[in-house]
This record gives structure tokens, sequence and C-alpha cells, in this order.
């Protein structure tokens, strides 16, 4: 007997993809877990607070004490702080809440370099996956709180932008602190993607610039003022569909 094709078992390349398909699979239960396990985890956070920021601030920076001043207010006001779990400005929003009244939260990410967790972490989640984590910044927070940082903070930063200006979550507080950072940014905002017509004039409006601590979580509870902090009926069926 002759055998022009190797049966698909014995092909390398074949097997190689089986195998790659079953691993993708796998991958897909691991990231449904960690969805499940966080959410369970969280859910009675609320009202929470996420803050972002560098990893990279050191200890003794003005930016890590002025995030965990903030920090602490919140904790005190009856704010959860939903942070990255990590160093910098990350361990100062988790320390401050530490010490505070409410609970501190550390979202961790694996990472081959930069994350190590932070100590001052009452609740303490790690994940895999990049967008399996935020989907959780954003689930559970009432704020946002946007210090200085790098890509990783713009990145969090647009998305809360974008989710608010489409509709996918309801419209939060979304706060940068310290103007001397964010200046040159806001300018932007308003200078090319508001006068090229790339986003709608009112679309600055999503955004607020503030110095103060006290005032950060006066903007909170301005915001809320009139309709509470839990998400109506309507909030929590758009969030189904994150």
């Amino acid at each position: 007997m002759h055998f022009d094709k190797l049966p698909d078992s014995a092909d390398p390349t074949r097997a190689a993809e089986i195998q790659y398909s079953a691993r993708e699979s796998w991958r897909m239960l691991g990231i449904m877990a960690e969805f499940v396990e966080a959410t369970e985890r969280l859910a009675s956070i609320r009202p929470a607070v996420s803050i972002f920021g560098s990893a990279r601030t050191p200890p003794d920076h003005a930016y890590y004490l002025l995030t965990e001043e903030i920090a602490r207010k919140l904790s005190d006001a009856g704010f959860s702080v939903i942070s990255g779990g990590g160093p910098g400005i990350m361990e100062a929003a988790n320390k401050g809440a530490y010490f505070g009244k409410s609970p501190s939260v550390g979202l961790n990410i694996q990472l081959p370099h930069e994350q190590s967790a932070n100590p001052y972490q009452d609740i303490s989640q790690t994940f895999q996956h990049f967008f399996a984590r935020k989907v959780m910044f954003v689930k559970f927070a009432a704020a946002y709180v946007v210090m200085p940082g790098g890509f990783g903070t713009l990145d969090e930063l647009f998305e809360a932008l974008t989710l608010v200006q489409t509709g996918k979550i309801a419209h939060i507080p979304i706060i940068l602190v310290g103007n001397g950072f964010w200046a040159g940014l806001v300018d932007w905002v308003r200078n090319s993607l508001i006068a090229e017509g790339m986003i709608s004039p009112e679309d600055i409006d999503l955004i607020r610039v503030i110095d103060q601590p006290a005032e950060v979580v006066e903007a909170i509870f301005s915001h809320y003022e009139k309709r509470g902090f839990t998400p109506s009926l309507a909030e929590r069926e758009i969030q189904l569909n994150l």
C-alpha cells in the first residue's frame, strides 16, 4: 500500500494548527473566568472612583503625594478607590485609600516589566488580559480621576471618553488633575480635534481639569447630587453591552 499524503495527525503543520486552536479555546475560557471572578469580587465596592497615572512616579514626587491626598479624601468621603495595583501613581492611590475609611482596590496586570503589586490593597485582583482589566475599571467607576501618566494613562483616558461619547456607559465625571500637565492636551483637543470637526464642540465638556484635592471630591458629589450613585436599570442594561 502506498500513501501519497500523510494523514492529518501525522502532518506537523496540521498538528500545530490543531494544538493552537485548542489553546485558543482554553484562552477564551480563561478570559470568561477572569470576568466572572472579578465581577463577583468587586460587586460590593460601589460607589467607587478609578484613579490612573504613571507607574514610574517615585514616592517623593509631588504627583505621588497629590494622588495619595486625593485618594485619602475620596476614601474618607465613602468612595472605594480603584487603581492598577502597581507602583508609582497606582501605589499612591491605593495607599491613600488604604489608610482611609473605604476599600482600596488593586486591579493588577501580569507584565514582563514595571508591574509589581503594591502592599496597600484591601482587595487585590490580578488579570492576564488588559481588556478584561479595563472593563472592570469602567464597570464599577462612578468617576475617573486621571493623574499625569504615559501611554497607559492616555489609553484609559481616551477609552473612557469614547465610551461616554458613544453612550456605551453613563456620563461619569472624567477629571484630569494638574493643569500644568494636561493644558497642552486640552488645547490640542480644542485646536485640532474640534477645529477640524473630528469631535463635536460639546465633547470637550466631558473633561474637567482640577488642581485641588478637595475640588476633585466636590466635583464628583456635585455631578451626582440630583441622581445618586446607584446606576439606573437603563444604565445597568447599557453596561451589559460593554
